[in-house]
């Protein structure tokens, strides 16, 4: 149940005339059973013996008085303590006033009764919700947000040709005067008080209330007409040109004055969190974003995550450099009110936000260790709004964003003025921001949106849009195309946050600036990594980075995506910075950061035709282009099964029949030239059929290379056939699997080209890679498809740096093989149970434990032939990786 619903129902009992009824009805509020409160009303279930008293065992003990409420408490909470169990909830009220306890915690609720649905959350612990999580759940934003949906639904509904952006300000005007009137901006309760006192109920004439009182908030006190009424004249100048546009005249009634007036009473704004209620309000008014109402904001320390490395970090140790410093204090003060930041995918500013008050904090604390060192300081304004830019391309978010910064900003003005003895900074008027700028940052110049010289110190940051790149519609696309066509081959397999980072690094070349940008983490791998980080380390190095991890909100049932966060700062001024690797609990100062994110040069991974020496060539299974007319299913097996046409028939295995255990077949004559044997192999009339239509299958075709192919019809276009064994390797595979499932098979089966196969390779090979650190390869420089694995010889294979393998070593990979496929067919079932299934099955299964632990002590034996010293994880092993593959390249030249 939402929390307003919870509230409108406590309300809705409060408000009766009668209250014999109350405790159970304020129990159905809650998740009591029916059959439990109906049992309660009728006393089979009241352990109380006195009248008026309500006794349920573990869950509470209830006393309603008409008198001495409070000496009534006392008397409950000792006859509680000589129960055996304590209820969970003490509860005494006269109906004027409610004491409370909760028994476990010890907290203790005294309240106006008319007070209760406010409260609710006192009683959380019979839903089975703890009131200390329930408070980490931010309620207070919450329930603002849940109240706007409402109102907004309601407006809508009753003005459906009111257009999107005059509902939408209309919402933001209200949404400021409720918290101006609770937080002193306006005087206390202004703005609901004048509404309840100067409207009919019906909401006939709220409308002109609305536009009246916008209109003057526009206007300062000194320039409004003589003639302005005094209800009107009570209210400030507010400015900040959120009133500057005229209300959009809208109807209003009865229900969505008093959901008004609900707002104004029912919600406590001073309890705000203005970078999460933003992101809320946004939600409310977009149709796709409203199931997840409450799920759209991040989560401050993640937040944090990005802003400390970029810049706070350093400021921070200036300032405590500074400390005791007078000179040093005062450069530092003048300097955080000239940086510049700026958030190009802004949303509803939670980046933005995060950044102001961190700043306007370190204000404080260089103003208190002024004052500590005795140093009489008169307080002059150094941070400011007009420091902060944003581009969004929602127009209702940008309005959300500046009133989110107006809240924040008038938050740390009176944090300054309780801290800082006659610092004073007022709200009103509202301060610009610097740009918030409502277009398409791939399209817009952001040179224009913050202007900057070179020396400037300009910050970027945000979690812009990823989108892969099958996943981009056509106005992606084409804003790609827009800023890239040209310049960046490939680039249309680029996700679309690569165009943030372009961008971003032509904005801080040859600049004091720096960014720092959330990504999807498949940028820094696969073959997104040749295509776009080439360009990006034309101009820029990489300061700092995080290590793959699942960037989530606050929220319940958030759903989070696996992300790096990548810093980058230009070339010229990068060997003045340390450079940081941080991982879940580890921080790693490096010399470089990789493309790849671990420790290690600029070196970019390339396709190769040839792999590394020892490796054994790898090729693509068999293309048949056929039409499928030479290929056999299980059904239609039986058709050939005879000696007359078996010998042509071979085991056919693909990635899908590999994996799947699926049986499949195809007709194998691979001759060039029609041959005895192929004259012999057509006599049988099932394999002529398929032959013929094969044959009209690639006349028809409008493929050049398929008609090519017709005057051979008998055979795939590829003829490749192991003489002893041949190693299977899918071309796709679940990024769910700890482990590529490969095989090895005989002579008798043929490769399709859905796999990649390796014809009579050792053994050992198969076992180096289906090693850990060949996984940890493939994960870094495979390319995707969907959320799977696209397995390439050039990219992936002929890239593997091998080290030199004793005999020795090779044996002992081979028997760790043996070992593997033994306990497979121990085990049973197919690759895909094995293996552990994919994340798109519904209820995915892990890799069986036997198959696993076999597979680890193959993983240590390879190790160990890398290096005499473990690992400590999987980016130590790339970082390794990395190393021997430049090396290797460098050798080559």
């Amino acid at each position: 149940m939402a929390i307003t619903e919870i509230e409108d129902r406590i309300q809705s009992i409060i408000e009766q005339d009668n209250y014999e009824q109350f405790i159970y009805d304020f129990l159905s509020v809650y998740d009591f059973p029916k059959a439990t409160i109906t049992k309660l009303r009728k006393g089979t279930n009241n352990l109380a013996k006195e009248p008026g008293e309500v006794y349920l065992k573990n869950r509470l003990y209830f006393k309603q008085v008409d008198h001495d409420l409070m000496q009534s408490f006392v008397d409950v909470k000792e006859k509680v303590n000589q129960l055996g169990s304590k209820p969970r909830y003490i509860m005494v009220t006269d109906f004027k006033n409610v004491l409370a306890e909760d028994t476990k915690t010890n907290d203790t609720l005294d309240v106006e009764f008319e007070r209760l649905p406010q409260k609710f959350e006192f009683f959380l612990a019979w839903n089975g919700i703890e009131k200390a999580d329930f408070d980490k759940e931010n309620p207070a934003d919450i329930r603002a947000a849940e109240r706007f949906a409402k109102l907004y639904d309601v407006v809508v509904k009753d003005n459906p040709k009111a257009t999107r952006h005059g509902l939408n300000l209309f919402l933001i005007r209200i949404l400021f005067c409720l918290f101006a009137e609770d937080t002193d901006i306006f005087e206390k309760n202004l703005f609901t008080n004048r509404l309840k006192e100067l409207t009919n109920t019906d909401g006939s004439d709220l409308d002109d209330f609305i536009t009246r009182l916008f209109s003057v908030l526009d206007v300062e006190k000194s320039e409004r007409p003589s003639n302005t009424p005094s209800w009107l004249s009570d209210f400030p100048y507010v400015d900040g040109d959120l009133f500057k546009d005229p209300h959009e005249h809208l109807k209003f009634t009865e229900h969505s004055r008093k959901l008004i007036i609900d707002a104004g009473e029912k919600l406590e704004w001073d309890q705000i969190n203005p970078d999460i209620l933003g992101s809320m309000i946004q939600a409310v008014a977009s149709e796709d974003s409203r199931s997840h109402l409450g799920m759209h904001y991040t989560s401050v320390p993640n937040i944090m995550k990005v802003i400390k490395p970029l810049f706070l970090d350093d400021l921070r140790k200036a300032f405590d450099d500074a400390k005791g410093n007078e000179d040093k204090l005062n450069q530092l003060y003048d300097r955080i009110g000239h940086i510049k930041f700026m958030d190009p995918a802004c949303g509803s500013g939670n980046f933005l936000i995060i950044t102001y008050k961190e700043l306007r904090q370190l204000e404080i604390d260089i103003l208190k260790e002024l004052n500590r060192m005795g140093i009489a300081t008169m307080y002059v304004p150094s941070v400011t709004l007009n420091q902060f830019y944003g581009i969004e391309i929602d127009d209702f978010a940008c309005d959300v964003t500046r009133l989110s910064l107006w809240i924040a900003e008038h938050q740390m003005n009176l944090e300054l003025r309780k801290e800082i003895d006659n610092a004073v900074r007022p709200t009103l008027p509202l301060q610009h921001a610097g740009a918030i700028i409502c277009g398409n940052a791939v399209r817009l110049d952001w040179n224009e949106v913050l202007p900057h010289e070179k020396n400037d110190e300009v910050y970027l940051f945000g979690n812009p849009p990823y989108i892969g790149s099958s996943m981009q519609k056509e106005e992606q696309k084409s804003d790609m195309d827009f800023l890239m066509k040209g310049k960046i081959k490939g680039y249309r397999k680029l996700d679309y946050i690569s165009s943030w980072f372009y961008k971003g690094s032509l904005f801080i070349k040859n600049s004091s600036s720096q960014l720092g940008f959330v990504t999807t983490n498949s940028i820094c791998q696969g073959e997104q990594v040749p295509i776009l980080w080439p360009l990006l380390f034309e101009s820029t190095s990489i300061k700092f980075a995080y290590s793959s991890f699942k960037w989530s909100n606050n929220a319940k049932k958030n759903a989070g995506v696996i992300v790096n966060i990548i810093g980058l700062i230009p070339k010229d001024i990068s060997d003045n910075y340390d450079k940081f690797i941080y991982g879940d609990k580890t921080i790693k100062k490096v010399a470089n950061i990789s493309a790849y994110l671990t420790a290690g040069s600029d070196l970019i991974v390339k396709k190769r035709n040839q792999p590394f020496d020892p490796l054994p060539k790898m090729y693509r299974g068999n293309i048949h282009n056929d039409g499928k007319n030479l290929l056999i299913d299980q059904n239609d097996y039986s058709k050939f099964d005879n000696p007359n046409s078996r010998k042509f028939i071979k085991k056919y295995v693909g990635s899908q029949e590999l994996v799947q255990n699926i049986s499949r077949y195809c007709i194998w004559l691979p001759f060039k030239e029609k041959n005895e044997i192929v004259t012999k192999a057509l006599e049988n009339s099932a394999i002529r059929q398929r032959v013929e239509q094969c044959k009209s299958y690639r006349v028809k075709s409008k493929s050049k290379e398929a008609n090519m192919l017709a005057s051979s019809p008998w055979k795939f276009r590829d003829t490749f056939q192991a003489k002893k064994s041949v190693i299977i390797i899918p071309r796709v595979t679940s990024n769910n699997r700890a482990y590529i499932p490969m095989d090895i098979a005989g002579p008798e089966t043929i490769v399709t080209d859905t796999a990649m196969a390796i014809y009579d390779s050792p053994l050992w090979v198969m076992g180096l890679l289906e090693s850990r650190i060949h996984m940890t390869w493939m994960r870094a420089v495979c390319g995707r498809l969907g959320m799977g694995y696209r397995y390439s010889a050039g990219l992936v294979y002929n890239t593997f740096p091998v080290p030199k393998l004793s005999t020795r070593r090779k044996n002992e990979i081979e028997d760790l093989v043996w070992k593997i496929l033994d306990v497979r067919d121990q085990e049973g079932g197919t690759l895909a149970e094995l293996y552990g299934s994919p994340l798109s099955v519904k209820n995915p299964k892990p890799m069986n434990p036997r198959l696993k632990s076999v597979h680890e002590e193959l993983d240590q034996v390879v190790d160990r032939a890398y290096r005499d010293r473990p690992f400590k994880d999987d980016n130590d092993r790339l970082a390794l990786l990395l190393e021997m593959y430049s090396q290797e390249v460098k050798e080559e030249k």
